[in-house]
């Protein structure tokens, strides 16, 4: 418990920083769930070294 009240700056930093968190991990899954579909649609593969004979 606290003995001052919170100024209401800190309020507005706290919701500010909150919606900054937020759109962070919102961006953090789209490139996760497009670099997992890229991965697993058969996209990405090495590329082979072609034989000269």
């Amino acid at each position: 418990m606290s003995l001052r009240k919170e100024h209401e700056i800190h309020e507005r930093r706290y919701s500010r920083n909150l919606g900054v968190g937020l759109t962070l991990a919102a961006f953090i899954v789209i490139v996760f769930g497009l670099t997992v579909a890229k991965v697993t649609s058969g996209g990405f593969e090495v590329p082979r070294a072609e034989v000269q004979n």
